[in-house]
């Protein structure tokens, strides 16, 4: 199942800058704020900032996808001719997620939910 895009992170460089912008568009502070990530919910979209997604390879706004089968639905887009960013991982509490970059640089996330 596919549950559309309900994730966008932003790879940042300045989090604190990026935080507080963003908080003036959220009209809030975030929900969780660590080192390491920095999210917003805004109208039921989860709004990210990720100090480290550089090094992942993510380098512009990434959307994600929420899928129950990330494992099946990341090979189905490695075999339809994507090419891996970031293999599956857990990135805390059984929460899934991995990222392709299509034929034009544009990079696709997926998200599976903790379950």
């Amino acid at each position: 199942m596919n549950e559309g895009v309900k994730t966008i992170i932003f790879p940042v460089k300045d989090l604190d800058g990026a935080k507080r912008l963003l908080a003036v568009v959220a009209g809030g502070e975030p929900y969780m704020d660590e080192p390491y990530y920095v999210g917003f919910k805004i109208a039921g979209q989860d709004v990210g900032l990720d100090p480290n997604a550089h090094d992942k390879g993510l380098t512009h706004p990434t959307p994600y996808w929420h899928v129950d089968d990330i494992r099946a639905r990341y090979q189905e887009l490695l075999d339809a001719g994507a090419e891996s960013v970031q293999d599956v991982r857990d990135v805390g509490d059984g929460k899934l997620v991995a990222s392709v970059r299509d034929a034009d640089g544009n990079i696709l996330g997926l998200i599976q939910p903790a379950s």
